[in-house]
């Protein structure tokens, strides 16, 4: 019978996770103070599971470079997870929840790290840090540009958000889905441009402004794309970022 146990060490997460930090890049942000409440950890022998409560529907993160290490993990955990929940699983990994949910798929999609920041300096970077108060203007633009975009108004107080306006109006963001200094990473996310000046490369004015920031605060840039998303994998690769891991997205239980 596998044994799986919750852990509550941040410590001891940490080591665990930390040997992979391109990896699980989310996973360490989740560590910090600002997303440790919203956490539940599960651990087989070296294998970490989370589930995430911070955004709506639960989601499951349960990640490695060798899938089949996952299986016994998975396996023991199915009667402790939650009736419906989204989940980030490395490739192949889904059979084993498929046998026991429903499943829908999502597609599959890429981690990518800034592993060449010298590129950054190849671009003009652009815009200003948004705050608390520019919400109302970011999700207006989420709705224009990003339909079905997740964006927790909370991490608008990181400080990690940075736009571009032209004649008051806010046209691009580029933004973070986690931050942390104490774990040395972050994950880029919301990044979007109004549909009507897409190709002007506000998007990568932005996203270069952001990083050079972020780079004063953490060592591992990363963020999470569609692996068909073939403009936006572009965009990132002109500014340093190389896949570093494959992933996909699921639902899993009832619609």
């Amino acid at each position: 019978m596998t044994v799986i146990r919750t852990s509550h060490d941040r410590k001891e997460l940490a080591a665990l996770l930390g040997r992979d930090p391109e990896l699980h890049a989310y996973e360490l942000g989740d560590l910090d103070d600002f997303y440790w409440p919203y956490t539940t950890w599960y651990r087989h022998g070296e294998r970490v599971a989370l589930v995430y409560h911070g955004g709506g529907t639960p989601t499951l993160l349960a990640l490695d470079r060798s899938p089949r290490g996952l299986t016994d993990l998975l396996t023991a955990l199915v009667p402790l997870l939650p009736r419906a929940f989204d989940a980030h699983l490395s490739p192949g990994a889904e059979a084993i929840l498929a046998a026991h949910f429903p499943v829908r798929p999502h597609g599959a999609h890429l981690k990518m790290a800034l592993t060449d920041p010298d590129r950054l300096d190849r671009v003009v970077p652009a815009g200003e840090v948004l705050t608390t108060a520019d919400v109302p203007a970011m999700t207006a633009l989420y709705e224009a540009a990003y339909p079905g975009n997740w964006f927790d108004e909370r991490m608008v107080q990181t400080g990690q958000y940075v736009g571009i306006r032209r004649a008051g109006e806010l046209l691009a963001v580029a933004g973070v889905h986690v931050w942390s200094p104490t774990y040395g990473v972050c994950a880029l996310g919301n990044v979007t441009t109004h549909p009507a000046v897409r190709g002007q490369g506000l998007a990568t004015s932005a996203v270069a402004a952001l990083c050079r920031r972020l780079l004063g605060t953490v060592r591992w840039v990363t963020l999470n794309v569609r692996a068909d998303n073939a403009p936006a994998i572009a965009l990132y690769r002109r500014l340093g970022f190389t896949p570093v891991a494959e992933y996909a997205e699921f639902s899993f239980g009832p619609a």
